[in-house]
């Protein structure tokens, strides 16, 4: 049995969480206030619904806009459902969004709100810690195609239809969300990357903006539905400006790529493919346990074994590593009944600190990999899934 080291230096991946008690969030409750109106008519009927945090303060984001994130913010998300169309109970999944650039204060406030929202709704949703570029599929199939741009609420929006400053590129990356490929509605993610040939990855579609020229070029390997996202993206920037557009849509190897290309400074396109996975090389995919507990004075942390769901216990609290399953990966925490003030307080907290771990010990594994928070007796199907696939 071992004590779990908890990450102290704040970064994006942290999430926050580590700040129980700190300095940080006395900052965050003296600033937030203890009632949040906007949680007045939160999960009251079916839907989606998003917040974003402005100055402390939670803001609705306007519909309009539901799907594009931006970098520089942090957003609350949720999703009020029916388990079945018969059922009378509304079930639901809370995400808080943490963009790459996001600042100290709004993602604590994020995280705090978040807490705050899942105890109006009597402690019921699933909770999710969502980081950018490591997005659960849960939180992505909300959205036919999910967009995150650069800027925010400090630094002013980018809207896409506005031209680039004079000799500014902005490169986007159109893409299919892997883990949802094979799911019968297409969901498409529009990145914006850096403007430099280190972005370009094989079988993605990549929109060039120039300003009063925007490129599209198709990879070879790029599917008919990214590209077809891609032309709907295209046209929607360009719809928006009041001068002459051009408009260019070339093919890797055929006409045309070569002003796609030349415009990053290259003459061919490189090798890279995306060969991002949630598992090294050496490692099979397997599923872990872990009990945490206060029952000998102070909050321990200790491996259980076999990882089988008749082990979870409702006096305490579990943490289920499914970082290596290709089809969802994550960290889950289960939350017992009974389980102690203290052992719920931090368990998201503990969980962050075993990816920290892990990544220290060498796995390839990123502290960002989404955590879901849930309670016995409302397990989500990924969760009970997990436990068939390890």
């Amino acid at each position: 049995m071992e004590r779990l080291t908890k990450p102290t230096e704040y970064n994006v991946e942290d999430s926050n969480i580590a700040l129980l008690g700190s300095d940080l969030e006395k900052n965050v409750r003296e600033h937030a206030g203890d009632r949040e109106p906007a949680w007045d008519e939160a999960g009251k009927k079916v839907g989606l619904e998003i917040w974003r945090i402005e100055q402390f303060h939670v803001v609705s984001w306007p519909k309009e806009k539901y799907g594009v994130f931006y970098d520089g913010d942090s957003y609350v998300v949720l999703h009020t459902y029916k388990k079945d169309a018969k059922a009378e109970a509304l079930s639901y999944d809370l995400h808080f969004w943490l963009g790459a650039k996001t600042s100290q204060d709004e993602a604590a406030t994020a995280a705090y709100k978040t807490v705050e929202l899942d105890d109006h709704l009597d402690g019921l949703p699933v909770q999710y810690r969502e980081v950018q570029s490591f997005e659960s599929g849960r939180f992505l199939t909300y959205f036919a195609r999910f967009t995150c741009l650069h800027g925010g609420v400090s630094t002013g929006f980018h809207h896409v239809s506005a031209p680039p400053p004079m000799n500014v590129h902005i490169l986007y990356q159109i893409a299919t969300v892997p883990h949802l490929a094979s799911t019968a509605r297409p969901h498409i993610s529009v990145r914006q990357v850096s403007p430099d040939p280190s972005s370009l990855i094989k079988g993605d579609v990549f929109v060039l903006d120039l300003g009063e020229k925007v490129l599209q070029f198709n990879t070879k390997d790029s599917s008919g539905k990214e590209r077809f996202f891609a032309a709907e993206f295209v046209q929607s920037i360009m719809d928006g400006r009041p001068a002459h557009c051009e408009l260019t849509v070339c093919d890797e190897g055929g006409q045309g790529s070569g002003i796609f290309l030349s415009a990053l400074g290259i003459d061919s396109l490189p090798s890279r493919k995306d060969t991002a996975s949630p598992l090294a090389s050496d490692e099979t995919p397997t599923l872990s346990l872990y009990r945490i507990s206060d029952s000998s004075g102070a909050l321990t942390f200790e491996a259980v074994s076999p990882p089988e769901k008749v082990a979870l216990s409702s006096s305490d609290v579990f943490l289920v590593d499914a970082s290596q399953l290709a089809s969802a990966p994550a960290v889950y925490v289960w939350i017992g009944n009974q389980a102690s003030f203290s052992e719920k307080r931090h368990a998201v907290q503990f969980a962050q600190g075993y990816l920290h771990d892990q990544k220290a010990k060498g796995r390839r594994v990123s502290p960002a990999i989404s955590i879901v928070k849930l309670r016995e007796g409302h397990e989500n199907s990924a969760f009970l899934e997990a436990f068939q696939k390890k």
